[in-house]
């Protein structure tokens, strides 16, 4: 495992939500409550962009049939998603938003 860059932080405090390709994962940045998360982006129950869903506290719900996950856990907490998203570590450098991918 390495850290990555993947983005900016200037960006991400625009839009909240981010997807970003790092190899061959798509993974979802978000700044929820002032707390900077990196998980899958994509719904475990069927194949929607979490990054085109929204926030609710420090949750992240997805726009095709609302299921909300934890950001810190990766917890699915609504069906009909029950499978929990993976998570990655993030840190950040200055602006440089830096995620831990799997080699």
């Amino acid at each position: 495992m390495s850290f990555i860059r993947l983005a900016s932080l200037k960006d991400l405090q625009t839009r909240k939500l981010m997807c970003v390709k790092a190899g061959n994962y798509k993974i979802l940045l978000a700044l929820a409550e002032g707390q900077l998360y990196a998980v899958d982006d994509m719904c475990t129950h069927e194949d929607a962009s979490l990054s085109k869903g929204s926030l609710h506290g420090d949750c992240v719900k997805c726009p095709l049939h609302g299921s909300r996950f934890r950001l810190a856990s990766g917890e699915a907490l609504d069906e009909p998603a029950e499978e929990a998203l993976n998570t990655y570590e993030v840190k950040t450098e200055g602006d440089d938003i830096l995620v831990n991918i799997p080699d």
